[in-house]
């Protein structure tokens, strides 16, 4: 399953790693939006303010956390490109495990093995979906399958004929009788 969309592999680092900084940073001023407006003091004015002070302070943060994933992410796949020599769903899944056990490193063998089980689910999952989404639309693309030619119908002379009677005799089945 080849990926036309995408940039060739090098490229491809610097462009999900963008990629991922701007959904972390859309992503992460939704949520801190939200956030800052819920914890600040009551009244319009400084919940507004709350808002944006949480804004400018996490929004970044979370962003800079995404783009590390999607550059580390892409590093791992381009490298398994490489030494594989194919592009199919298991780079990407064992992308996804790699990258959660290695950005796990700092807190121990077991979180690195529970990021990596995490991270190489959830990718299964996409990967799964996608191939999903993708045969469900093959679908409508597909060739129809030409009708069959009933050489009866189409007045074949070298076809035999059942019987010289004609067909509203045999109307209910019966063999030579005519309920008319």
């Amino acid at each position: 399953m080849e990926e036309y969309a995408r940039e060739p592999c090098p490229y491809r680092i610097v462009d999900d790693c963008g990629g991922a900084f701007a959904m972390g940073c859309i992503g992460g001023g939704v949520f801190q939006a939200i956030k800052g407006f819920r914890n600040a003091p009551s009244g319009f004015n400084r919940r507004l303010l709350g808002s944006l002070t949480a804004i400018k302070s996490r929004s970044p943060i979370i962003a800079g956390n995404f783009a590390v994933w999607g550059g580390m992410f892409s590093t791992i796949d381009c490298t398994l490109v490489h030494f594989r020599k194919k592009e199919d769903p298991w780079n990407s899944i064992i992308s996804g495990a790699a990258t959660g056990g290695i950005l796990a490193a700092r807190n121990g063998v077991p979180a690195m093995i529970g990021s990596a089980v995490i991270g190489g689910v959830l990718l299964a999952l996409i990967e799964g979906v996608g191939i999903m989404f993708t045969r469900i639309s093959a679908e409508q693309f597909r060739n129809p399958t030409p009708p069959t030619d009933d050489p009866s119908v189409l007045g074949d002379p070298n076809q035999q004929q059942m019987s010289s009677t004609p067909p509203s005799t045999f109307a209910f089945g019966q063999s030579g009788q005519n309920y008319q």
